[in-house]
């Protein structure tokens, strides 16, 4: 069982940054793939980022691609999600999920663990 605390969201100007962190329990943090979703109004849950075991391999979607960076620290059971350049349409509830296995993937329903998200306003 992984339990998964998001923090770090918050309200920032178009092109501003932050930094999301996602904790978790267990200690068996290292076995599993990592992922970053986001979801706002009226939209479905959409994904943005994961990382494997070692965060030697990262995917990002391509609407974030060269804004957002994924890194995880197994020794802290942390994986973070850095964001530079946001824009308005990155206001978003973002949730960190756990994924069993060795693959990514960039389907919510092939995710174990959810945390309870944390929200994200990019104002313009």
């Amino acid at each position: 069982q992984v339990q998964l605390v998001e923090s770090g969201g918050g309200l920032v100007q178009a092109g501003g940054s932050l930094r999301l962190s996602c904790a978790a329990s267990g200690r068996t943090f290292s076995r599993y793939v990592m992922g970053w979703f986001r979801q706002a109004p009226g939209k479905e849950r959409e994904f943005v980022a994961a990382i494997n075991w070692s965060g030697g391999s990262t995917y990002y979607a391509d609407s974030v691609k060269g804004r957002f960076t994924i890194s995880r620290d197994n020794a802290k059971n942390t994986v973070y999600l850095q964001m530079v350049s946001l824009k308005p349409e990155d206001t978003a509830l973002y949730y960190c999920a756990a994924r069993r296995g060795t693959y990514y993937s960039t389907t919510p329903e092939e995710y174990h663990y959810w945390g309870q998200g944390t929200q994200v306003t990019v104002s313009s």
